[in-house]
């Protein structure tokens, strides 16, 4: 398949990127928010103009800073997007008129010696605006006047990219589905071998997860810092681990719900959720140096919740100094603290120095494989018949539940149904005892596993089960 054309989306903060971002690619996948300075990370997605398909790119606000500050990195990378870019889009505010801080990055975008269409966003109702005319003096060419919110001035964008933007061959210009962009299929269904294994990277702020990201793709692609809370969007990254397409999720750090409180944060929040509810592996990273807070644990209940498999990370391992008895104590309050994932893999580790990253990736993978894992019927009731043996269901009021059979409804992840008698008299902690049980008899470590008792007649599959 042809390589699509990228097209980046640069400018100053507020002047309307992440929106037109969001009317490209056909959803609401870029924070948007009135805030100045709302995306930070380079944000990739695939876009759709008429007949067009592109890679854009939206881009943190162009500022002029310091090389080391927060904002200075930011603009390092819009400016490594300029030059990746087949064309840049250079958008103004329509409403106010180009300012010095425009004048200033359209020399940084001629020196680029990268295409540029000139666009003036927020140009609603009134496309030839005297904002957009003036923008003239910027001598980056014709401006394009548009409103990405309401859509106006599209057809002209169209015009414009489409010396830069090859229209692909029919058979290459498939639509792309939800599942697509959203995670693999529902639920249940098989697993595509050809579909890039979606890993989702999670934790409190300053866990590491940018840098983690980073290092495993060998390229300074996210934004770092000593900062806390650096990035806000979810960002997803493709990359190949040997030879298996992987798609990485860097997400906000999630903080005590309590704690947020600002409408931005919020968002940021709630789009990582999103991002797990979409991922198929979740790595949980947590700081070796202050782990499993309370914060690490709603966490990770959050992500068994959603019933994703996990793995934890417990990064920055290189500060720890009495190694075997730090990682003796993690394992024990692992499996105190998390029992509705007991015996979650754990891999020591630093992003920073790039140690253990095979291991979690090795850990993922395994993971995910027990994600989608199918036990047969018969091999199910035959651990059935022998839990019920060794532990009979309480009596309640003196009547004896009898547990009939078992069988998986669906995998990703395993979902068990038990048939019985009165399915709403068996105690919560019978139904946690089996759970336990076959997480162990199936080798299911660290995955969620949902068991639904329901009321059933005798075992449709006694015969099988017999011989």
């Amino acid at each position: 398949m042809a390589m699509l054309a990228t097209v980046a989306l640069v400018g100053r903060p507020n002047v309307g990127k992440s929106t037109l971002f969001n009317r490209l690619v056909g959803k609401r996948l870029a924070l948007v928010d009135d805030t100045p300075g709302v995306t930070r990370d380079r944000r990739e997605g695939e876009a759709r103009l008429g007949d067009l398909t592109f890679t854009v790119v939206d881009t943190a606000g162009l500022e002029e800073s310091a090389e080391e500050s927060l904002t200075g990195r930011m603009r390092n990378q819009t400016e490594e997007a300029i030059r990746s870019a087949d064309v840049v889009l250079f958008l103004i505010d329509a409403r106010s008129g180009p300012i010095p801080a425009d004048a200033h990055f359209a020399e940084v975008i001629r020196r680029s010696g990268r295409p540029v269409i000139l666009v003036a966003n927020k140009a609603e109702g009134r496309l030839g605006s005297d904002g957009a005319l003036e923008a003239y003096s910027l001598g980056v060419g014709d401006p394009v006047p548009i409103s990405a919110e309401h859509g106006e001035g599209l057809a002209d964008l169209y015009s414009a990219l489409l010396p830069f933007v090859d229209e692909p061959p029919e058979d290459e210009a498939e639509p792309a589905t939800e599942a697509d962009e959203d995670g693999a299929a529902a639920d249940g269904g098989e697993p595509d071998p050809t579909r890039p294994l979606r890993i989702c990277i999670v934790g409190r702020p300053n866990a590491g997860k940018s840098t983690l990201i980073n290092r495993m793709i060998d390229e300074d692609r996210l934004l770092t810092g000593p900062e806390a809370g650096i990035t806000r969007d979810s960002i997803s990254v493709d990359w190949q681990w040997r030879g298996r397409p992987v798609k990485l999720f860097d997400t906000a750090g999630m903080r005590r719900k309590s704690r947020v409180q600002e409408k931005l944060e919020k968002l940021s929040v709630a789009d990582a959720l999103r991002a797990i509810r979409f991922a198929e592996t979740v790595v949980l990273l947590i700081d070796a140096t202050q782990p499993f807070e309370k914060q690490d644990l709603h966490i990770a209940d959050l992500v068994a919740n959603e019933g994703r498999a996990i793995v934890i990370g417990v990064n920055k391992w290189d500060l720890v100094e009495d190694t075997a008895k730090t990682w003796a104590d993690l394992r024990a309050e692992c499996d105190r603290l998390l029992p509705q994932i007991r015996g979650v893999t754990m891999v020591r580790m630093s992003g920073l120095m790039g140690e253990g990253l095979d291991k979690l990736m090795e850990a993922a993978v395994a993971a995910d494989g027990l994600w989608n894992q199918r036990i047969s019927t018969a091999q199910l009731n035959r651990w059935l018949a022998t839990v019920v043996d060794r532990h009979p269901p309480p009596a309640v009021s003196g009547r004896r539940v009898k547990i009939r059979y078992a069988t998986q409804a669906k995998s990703r992840p395993p979902h068990i149904i038990v048939f019985c008698s009165r399915p709403e008299a068996v105690p919560e902690a019978y139904v946690r005892y089996l759970t336990n049980d076959i997480r162990e008899r199936f080798g299911l470590a660290g995955i969620p596993i949902r068991l639904t008792l329901r009321g059933g007649s005798e075992n449709p599959y006694h015969d099988k089960n017999a011989r």
